[in-house]
Order: structure tokens, then C-alpha cells, then sequence
């Protein structure tokens, strides 16, 4: 990756998420990335049925994969990570200090991850939306307020998400 690449990693864990995969490899999504100043659109997509087109054209391109064995060199790249709102995936990245969007997937039932977005949103470590207003939020949105998530303390993060899923 050059210094001036700017890249967004969108990470789907390993479940499949094809809305969101759909919704941010569409050409008008990658034109606001483009417009957002984001030179690169790299996507993991899990075990989804919907599979992009790869593309790169001057000052914009998209990459994806299903799996690797670590995605940790992808979320050090990339300038932003959105990312669906499994607890492995918001950790390794918070973990990071890298600035994460979560996306509820609303077809999940008894959706603990809602819980889970507005928790570390009201604690200031990320924005969170759905596919129906990501592109709203991150037109809006100001990176620069997120706060960082403490760094190697995974007693605390456990105890938090025992907290959000009512174990504790």
C-alpha cells in the first residue's frame, strides 16, 4: 500500500452479510468513497452468496476475498473499517486503533449486536448504521471524535460484553 492509498476494509467475519457486501461494492457507493477521498475498497465477504466485480480504474479500485487466515494486516491498512458487528471483529479493530463503522444486520433475530454497536457508540469508539443510512452516516460522520478503545485489557472487554448480553 502507497502513502497516499486510502482504504476502506469491510469485513462480513466469517457469516455471509450480502446486503451489505452489495450495498458498498454498487458503483454509486464507490463513487462517495471516491468523493470521501478513499482510494481502495478492499472487501471480505464470508460465506455470502453475492460475489462483486473487481475492478480499478485512475484514483479508485475494489479488491475482495472470502477468507484468510488473519485479517489483522487488512485492518493495520486501512484508513477506515466497516464492519459487521461480531465481537471478534470490533475487538481485533478498536484493538487496532483504527476507526470502525459497524453495520446491524437487521434479519438476525434477537439481535445482540445492536446492543453491542450502542454501547461502544455511547462510549465513543465508533459510529454504527445499517445498510439503509451507512451512506448518510458516513457522509456525516467525524472520525476524529472516535476515542480509543483501551488497549490490552481483554478481562475488561469480556466483562462489557457480558454486561451487553445480559450474562453477567
Amino acid at each position: 500500500m502507497s502513502d497516499r492509498e486510502k482504504c476502506v476494509f469491510v469485513t462480513v467475519g466469517t457469516t455471509s452479510f450480502d446486503p451489505l457486501i452489495e450495498l458498498v461494492s454498487g458503483g454509486s457507493f464507490c463513487k462517495l468513497l471516491e468523493d470521501l477521498g478513499y482510494t481502495r475498497l478492499l472487501l471480505q465477504i464470508g460465506r455470502g452468496q453475492y460475489e462483486p466485480e473487481g475492478f480499478v480504474k485512475p484514483g479508485f479500485r475494489l479488491e475482495y476475498y472470502r477468507f484468510k487466515d488473519t485479517i489483522a494486516e487488512d485492518i493495520q491498512g486501512a484508513s477506515l473499517v466497516i464492519s459487521h458487528a461480531g465481537a471478534g471483529s470490533c475487538l481485533e479493530t478498536l484493538g487496532a486503533g483504527k476507526p470502525l463503522v459497524v453495520v446491524i444486520n437487521e434479519t438476525l433475530m434477537n439481535n445482540h449486536q445492536l446492543e453491542l454497536a450502542n454501547q461502544l457508540y455511547k462510549d465513543g469508539h465508533l459510529y454504527y448504521a445499517t445498510c439503509s443510512n451507512l451512506r448518510h452516516l458516513l457522509k456525516d460522520m467525524d472520525i476524529g471524535k472516535l476515542k480509543t478503545f483501551p488497549p490490552g485489557e481483554p478481562e475488561k472487554f469480556a466483562a462489557f460484553l457480558d454486561k451487553v448480553m445480559g450474562v453477567s
